[in-house]
């Protein structure tokens, strides 16, 4: 089975790093833009650590990444280039490419991440749910043919709140859903929280749009290092439109401190709506 660690295993090459991404990480036959986005912070890591100076407690703390296509599974060439070294914060710029082609291109910025409670944390929808997922969540079955797709769900449980997930019913409601994730074989870590960033199903399934809904930029912040156990997250979009959604993520560690978060601009999905019923 593919492992986490593999995948953001980047490799020194002349000019930044090399990345081999296993066909695990994709969604049909792209590679899924929250593997991506753990990928290009390693990377970028990586490269300010390879360097005079470099904070050894620095960690990538916000990738902001622009899509300009979907890469497939395999060799993927991670160019870095340090755009800052700073006392608190420094900045990494990253292009994945394969062939002669750029298919993201990010600004990473590493510093200490935040520890102990904070100063203020407002409560959440996230609140309500116990820290592991309940006997009655909805959990991603690999063996499902929809596993064939999404085939992230091999190496991460994906549990889902059924309440927030109607069309699982056949059913519409609210662009939202919520569960839990972790992976199934390895320990949580903040790479991986950044991949969770981009873990649900996009929130205008449930608005009857199931399809793929292409990420067109994506800005994540993980301050902080996930605690041992689950991660819940909630997805969310406040407006859809006819062409274009943004669709936020939080997610929660089982000590109850947010861990990280994005927004992403993403297409609604061509498709006829699936069924008329209301929630």
């Amino acid at each position: 089975m593919a492992l986490f660690a593999d995948l953001v295993a980047v490799t020194k090459a002349p000019g930044g790093y090399v990345a081999e991404i296993d066909p695990t990480w994709s969604v049909g036959r792209k590679v899924h833009g929250g593997a991506l986005l753990a990928v290009v912070a390693s990377a970028a890591r990586a490269a300010y650590r390879d360097g005079d100076g470099a904070d050894p407690q620095a960690e990538p703390v916000v990738v902001s990444a622009q899509y300009l296509g979907a890469p497939d599974p395999g060799t993927t060439s991670l160019r870095t280039s340090v755009a800052k070294r700073g006392r608190t914060t420094s900045v990494v710029n990253v292009e994945a490419v394969q062939g002669e082609r750029t298919y993201v291109q990010a600004a990473v910025t590493l510093a200490r991440r935040d520890a102990g409670d904070g100063l203020y944390a407002e409560p959440t929808p996230l609140d309500a749910l116990p820290p592991e997922p309940p006997s009655d969540a909805l959990a991603w079955d690999p063996e499902h043919p929809a596993a064939k797709v999404f085939k992230v769900g091999r190496v991460a449980e994906v549990h889902y709140d059924v309440a927030s997930l109607p069309v699982s019913r056949g059913e519409t409601g609210a662009a939202e859903t919520r569960g839990w994730v972790r992976l199934r074989e390895e320990p949580l870590s903040a790479l991986f929280a950044l991949l969770a960033t981009d873990i649900s199903l996009p929130v205008v399934a449930n608005l009857g749009r199931v399809g793929w809904a292409p990420t067109l930029t994506l800005t994540a912040s993980v301050p902080r290092e996930p605690a041992p156990g689950w991660l819940r997250f909630r997805a969310s979009a406040a407006a859809v439109g006819e062409r274009f959604f943004e669709e936020d993520h939080v997610l929660v560690d089982e000590a109850g401190r947010t861990v990280a978060t994005s927004r992403q601009l993403a297409m609604v999905p061509v498709a006829v709506p699936t069924t008329d019923k209301k929630e």
